[in-house]
């Protein structure tokens, strides 16, 4: 019986390719969201990315569910919330994405409770998302993982309508994506969708020169790298490209999913891409509904 349930329920996951087409039938934008950890994780995992969707005429939606009071070595609190805060809204603008949202839970201290699955669900359902993408629940930081385990828990239940009764339930379940890390265990990340990201990567350098207070203080310091950072505008954006983001060059791993989506000549022409998985959770697109979804992956 449990196994019949579980087919019908893989069945449900994997409706025709019409299912794909937005939650809003009177909007046809296709609607995604991010949700992440910190102000700044989602610029570094799919910054390009949501630039590209962003340029297409998608509305794309980056959450953070911390409020990033932590992360710094001399300022905390409320007022680097407020700090951050305005950082991220900039990075967005600079994205060109529609909304960069900050909730307001505690830096360092994220667990997966369940009102804090209800938020996630809640801003799932209200974006009306036909895409949610989420971290991996294997990482070296512990908010990263429970941010990957709330968006996983909020898999499915924003479809049922007694979860969060406050807020009507979608009507079909989005593509869960999971955003691309290099962590081995207990399994190495995979690469199913791989979108090069040349034409906005620019964007993706200027929404990371938003977050002064990660890039150019935080970040240096923990890293013990602080007397390198340039005091002038134009080096400092230099220093992010030839530094943390210019590191993040092409692996063997996307220059294959690169090649598979835009054939082998124009996959092998990418300097930088992102990478995203797909979550066993969510419903389970055909090759073709990720083209349709991601059109920018064309031969």
């Amino acid at each position: 019986m449990k196994h019949l349930l579980f087919i019908i329920f893989l069945g449900l996951l994997s409706l025709n390719a019409s299912t794909i087409s937005a939650q809003n039938e009177e909007n046809d934008r296709i609607r995604v969201i991010a949700i992440f950890a910190h102000p700044d994780d989602g610029d570094a995992k799919m910054g390009g990315t949501a630039a590209l969707l962003a340029e297409m005429g998608y509305a794309v939606k980056f959450l953070s569910i911390t409020n990033g009071d932590a992360g710094h070595h001399e300022e905390g609190g409320g007022m680097l919330a407020k700090r951050r805060r305005a950082e991220a809204a900039e990075a967005g603008r600079r994205l060109g994405i529609d909304e960069y949202k900050v909730l307001d839970n505690h830096d360092g201290e994220l667990l997966p409770e369940l009102h804090i699955r209800q938020q996630v669900i809640r801003e799932i359902r209200n974006w009306n998302a036909d895409i949610v993408l989420g971290l991996r629940p294997n990482d070296y930081h512990p908010d990263h993982r429970y941010a990957g385990v709330l968006v996983q828990d909020a898999a499915y239940m924003v479809v049922v309508p007694n979860v969060a009764p406050d807020t009507p339930p979608l009507k079909k379940n989005p593509v869960f994506l999971y955003m691309s890390d290099g962590f081995q265990k207990p399994n190495p990340f995979s690469h199913d969708i791989v979108v090069g990201i040349d034409e906005t990567f620019e964007k993706k350098v200027n929404a990371f020169d938003a977050h002064e207070s990660q890039v150019y203080e935080w970040l240096p310091w923990v890293s013990g790298n602080l007397d390198k950072v340039p005091e002038d505008p134009e080096e400092r954006k230099e220093f992010l490209r030839n530094g943390f983001i210019g590191r993040m060059g092409v692996s063997p791993d996307q220059r294959k999913g690169l090649e598979k989506w835009y054939g082998k000549e124009k996959g092998q022409s990418f300097k930088y891409a992102e990478s995203f998985e797909i979550c066993e959770y969510g419903y389970q697109p055909s090759e073709e509904e990720i083209r349709a979804l991601f059109p920018m992956l064309k031969k």
